[in-house]
């Protein structure tokens, strides 16, 4: 190869690799405002609970507490992989195959994960120093488990046919099967206040879904039809 083809070479990569770096560090940077937000928004829900009376530790809820303990699921966490790998498949347009989603997916989590951990401490007053301490390991590594398949199953979503629907319905199906196994919150009114929301929001999602995938697979004979000779 000559001097002038790997200079050549050089120029056409050079845009690729800016370009997924900045896909990551857009990953990185939203897993951090995830991750955050969510803490915060625990400390805030924390400060205004009241938590003295039997009758409102057992009994209570408010309206900031519902959102803490939603933001705060596991399916939350999980629907939050796969819109950034669905965002990262888009603005990459599957260039980059479901490597740079799978990526994304787990930085993003990672993200969450330190930001989560960063300012728990910070509110806490614990030491600076040992801030990543304050989650357990099991959760960093959950991250990256989880975080790559969660970020391709986003990237999939995208697809038409069989595997694309199933990849739309993993974050509902995922939300109601949650509420039923291990629904949170700190009594049984927020459960059952919980469980209301997610179990009504996914069902509209997933009916939704299915709608307009039965409705794509109804139209595309006809159009197939109208354009042959």
């Amino acid at each position: 190869m000559t001097e002038d083809h790997r200079d050549s070479h050089r120029r056409r990569s050079r845009p690729g690799t800016a370009r997924l770096a900045k896909i990551l560090a857009g990953a990185l940077a939203a897993g951090a405002g995830f991750g955050a937000a969510t803490s915060l928004t625990n400390a805030v829900s924390d400060h205004y609970a009241d938590l003295e009376s039997r009758a409102a530790t057992t009994g209570g809820m408010s309206a900031l507490e519902i959102v803490s303990v939603l933001v705060d699921s596991g399916w939350a966490w999980a629907g939050f992989a796969v819109l950034v790998g669905w965002l990262v498949a888009r603005a990459d347009d599957g260039r980059s195959g479901m490597t740079v989603p799978a990526a994304a997916g787990a930085l993003a989590l990672l993200a969450a994960t330190a930001a989560y951990s960063f300012v728990d401490t910070v509110r806490g007053g614990g030491p600076l120093s040992s801030w990543y301490e304050s989650e357990p390991l099991v959760w960093w590594v959950t991250s990256v488990l989880f975080g790559a398949p969660l970020g391709v199953v986003g990237a999939c979503a995208r697809r038409p046919g069989a595997a694309g629907l199933l990849a739309r319905l993993t974050v509902p199906v995922g939300a109601a099967v949650q509420m039923v196994v291990l629904p949170p919150g700190r009594n049984e009114r927020i459960e059952a206040m919980g469980q209301a929301i997610v179990w009504t929001a996914a069902a509209a999602a997933a009916g939704f879904v299915v709608v307009r995938f039965l409705g794509a697979r109804r139209h595309r004979p006809a159009t197939v039809g109208v354009e042959s000779p």
